[in-house]
């Protein structure tokens, strides 16, 4: 019994802690940053295997959960055009030489204010359907798995874009 509960602690932790990072994770997406080019190609080369992987992964959940392949690919399509704004957007300075960027504030703010909003969502409709489900395979297509991957899926194709287009911004300075 005592397992359980430190289990059932620290899951409640984590919980609690996720308002933490979000808000920690849109201070740090404000902020203004040295432009360097290998920080920004590790980037860069980071997202297109994690987009890459996270397709893969929609095309296999899509045995068990119809719609999350075609949610997860308009997710990659509506985060890229985001992140395209995005680079529309970016404040560049130069300063002693050196190149620095501020990324949007309000773009920002909609991408985790979208991934906040979805995950208060899906705990609240894993929760609902986990309730009323006969099976478990029912139970994970009618828990929004598919709009959880969609969300996800405009936030890789957000920040992939995006980087790119510092990457590409950063090239043309030099």
């Amino acid at each position: 019994m005592p397992l359980i509960a430190l289990a059932l602690i620290i899951l409640l932790a984590v919980i609690a802690l996720i308002p933490l990072s979000i808000i920690g994770r849109f201070r740090m997406a404000t902020m203004r940053r040295p432009a360097r080019g290998w920080m920004i190609t590790t980037n860069v080369i980071g997202l297109a295997v994690s987009v890459g992987m996270f397709l893969f992964s929609a095309m296999i959940v899509s045995r068990w959960v119809p719609d999350a392949l075609p949610y997860t690919l308009a997710g990659v399509t509506v985060g890229s055009l985001l992140g395209f704004l995005a680079t529309k957007l970016i404040r560049w300075e130069s300063i002693r030489g050196r190149l620095y960027y501020t990324p949007n504030k309000w773009l920002g703010l909609s991408v985790t204010l979208l991934v906040t909003a979805r995950l208060l969502y899906g705990f609240w409709r894993s929760f609902r359907a986990w309730q009323s489900a006969i099976s478990h395979t029912e139970w994970v297509a009618a828990s929004g798995v598919a709009g959880s991957m969609a969300a996800g899926a405009v936030v890789l194709g957000y920040y992939l874009i995006f980087w790119a287009g510092v990457r590409g911004k950063l090239r043309q300075a030099r």
